[in-house]
């Protein structure tokens, strides 16, 4: 193993749910948590798009009974907009007072007969391409350190905002965290950049506040050092942000939404998509599978690539990698994960398995910030099969 492998410093961003893109994303999940509240059935295909004083609606719907005339797509858009805090006309874009069109039409027949059967256990993938799920025992939750302490740090500056502590933030955000690991496990946290949009507030004072509060944030992971540097609004100034600083649309953070850049990505973005669409049920999937491999011990790393074509039901390959870590054969581990019957990764199975149709205690919205996985809520973190994988794998 060479020293890159053993020592090297990595670093994850996240963005908040005020930045552009994740604007569209949670505008894009609504309508679909909308839409699934009308037809459980329902597919969507929902992109968004903002601008200086500017929200744009596309994309493909099928509904029951001519559903999508019951769904407020404009009303939703500025419930989401005044709820992530964009209720200052000065900031270019506020909830109520945004330009909104809306271009969402009827899906495609030739895309509908991919997915729907006569019998609902014969549904097709809803696109072809190949989705990745990872897991790591470097965090409790079982992902990557600079991932997680980038999304936990931009949600407490949100909370800091939402509850006044910091009065002179508005919503646009983004945090960056540089984590030296050796052997694989965190070790230091080597810097921390956070850009953040405010009022017109001195430079010193922000920069004293907000390191302030990120060493209160991060200084229970125990990584902080007398070394950490510190980049905070490193450009000096930061006040014109969200659409108004920069055009917004839906699935333009990926990375940001899965594990950070470490392990692989397939390019599918989630947000806006009902789980017939694998891009997103799969990947999904494919974390639960992942995170219950390292939960049962069989590898303290698991990636998994799952690939489809549209309209075929079975997958066309499983792939199971544990970067050297596996506690028995690393064929074994795929074998039980494509042979013994505790996963199943056709649509239908995954569907069924996680409640995509009718989420309980959870929104699609939910994910659209501060990551899709992590977070104990969403069905796909469980570690419920991980008793299952030990006794399939001959583990006392």
């Amino acid at each position: 193993m060479s020293k890159l492998d053993t020592r090297h410093v990595y670093t994850s961003e996240s963005v908040s749910e005020g930045h552009p893109d994740k604007v569209c994303d949670q505008i894009s999940d609504a309508i679909l948590d909308a839409c699934l509240a009308v037809d459980a059935d329902a597919h969507v295909a929902c992109e968004t798009l903002v601008t200086s004083n500017l929200a744009v609606n596309a994309g493909e719907l099928k509904l029951k009974n001519d559903g999508a005339a019951k769904i407020p797509f404009e009303q939703i858009a500025r419930g989401v907009v005044k709820d992530i805090g964009y209720v200052k006309p000065n900031l270019g874009f506020s909830y109520d007072t945004f330009n909104y069109l809306c271009g969402l039409h009827a899906q495609s027949n030739d895309i509908d007969r991919g997915v729907s059967r006569d019998k609902p256990e014969n549904q097709g993938a809803g696109d072809q391409g190949m989705m990745f799920g990872y897991a790591s025992d470097a965090t409790p939750a079982l992902m990557p350190a600079p991932i997680m302490l980038s999304h936990e740090l931009l949600a407490r500056l949100a909370q800091a905002r939402r509850e006044g502590t910091i009065g002179y933030l508005e919503p646009d955000s983004k945090a960056q965290v540089s984590i030296l690991h050796e052997e694989g496990r965190p070790k230091a946290i080597t810097s921390v950049v956070i850009s953040h949009q405010t009022a017109e507030v001195p430079l010193a004072r922000i920069r004293k506040d907000l390191k302030a509060f990120a060493i209160d944030v991060l200084k229970p992971c125990g990584l902080l050092t007398n070394q950490t540097k510190w980049f905070i609004n490193p450009t000096g100034r930061f006040v014109i942000g969200g659409p108004q600083g920069d055009s917004g649309v839906t699935g333009r953070k990926i990375i940001v939404d899965t594990y950070g850049g470490v392990g692989s990505h397939g390019g599918g973005a989630f947000s806006g998509k009902d789980p017939s669409k694998v891009d997103r049920s799969a990947a999904y999937y494919a974390r639960y599978a992942a995170k219950n491999i390292v939960a049962a011990g069989l590898a303290t790393k698991c990636e998994i690539q799952v690939a489809y074509a549209i309209g075929v039901a079975r997958p066309l390959s499983i792939n199971v990698s544990t970067y050297g870590t596996a506690q028995i054969d690393e064929a074994r581990i795929a074998r039980i994960v494509e042979h013994s019957g505790i996963f199943d990764f056709t649509p239908a199975s995954i569907v069924r398995q996680l409640g995509l149709k009718q989420p309980r205690g959870w929104r699609y919205r939910d994910t659209a910030t501060y990551g899709h996985f992590g977070r104990a809520r969403f069905p796909w973190e469980k570690t419920d099969c991980a008793k299952a994988l030990r006794a399939e794998a001959g583990l006392k």
